[in-house]
């Protein structure tokens, strides 16, 4: 990924991840959400020509010590963290699982079980408040971690790696599932094509 950010195209078609997440929803989530977030992104470094070569992935790691009013900062944050989170939710998911063994059995290893896994992923995902993340994340030690994040705060903030994420803003599941927020969830692990 480099400035100016563009979508990415999905690695499968709208109707792709049917009848868990419907195609309606999906061309609007990238080609309207996403598109906004990274329209927004390189609205911001365009004021920074010096950061436009540097991977986002860093910048979102040293957000913190960057030479910028506190408003850019958090228009980066924001619109960064929504390009970056909303990149690797495309391709986390798909039409045909394509199951990471190693990742299997690194999961089971730091969490007990398959079972006790999911439902720390799916506890996180319905217990955050508003919108946001329900994250699987590598930290800087390689030690696997569950947690989940507010709007689009991305796991690079903490210095963290992520796997994968379910998105719980209502724009990924509210034209099929309205308010049935533990549904979208339910269904979604069935989208995942990793484990």
């Amino acid at each position: 990924m480099n400035y100016p950010y563009k979508i990415p195209e999905l690695p499968y078609g709208y109707g792709g991840l049917e009848p868990y997440i419907d195609a309606a929803t999906m061309e609007i989530h990238l080609t309207k959400h996403h598109q906004t977030y990274v329209n927004k992104l390189n609205d911001v470094l365009a004021k920074y020509p010096s950061l436009q070569e540097q991977p986002l992935e860093d910048l979102m790691r040293n957000l913190n010590t960057l030479e910028m009013p506190d408003a850019d900062k958090t228009a980066l944050k924001n619109n960064g963290g929504g390009h970056l989170n909303h990149s690797l939710y495309w391709q986390v998911m798909g039409p045909e699982k394509e199951v990471d063994t190693a990742l299997v059995k690194d999961i089971e290893m730091a969490f007990g079980s398959m079972e006790v896994f999911k439902k720390q992923i799916t506890d996180n995902a319905l217990n955050r408040f508003g919108s946001g993340w329900s994250w699987l994340v590598k930290d800087a030690s390689g030690v696997l971690k569950a947690y989940s994040t507010p709007n689009q705060d991305s796991p690079y903030l903490n210095n963290d790696v992520p796997i994968f994420g379910i998105d719980v803003w209502e724009h990924a599941y509210y034209l099929k599932y309205q308010n049935r927020r533990p549904e979208y969830v339910e269904n979604w692990w069935h989208a995942l094509k990793l484990i």
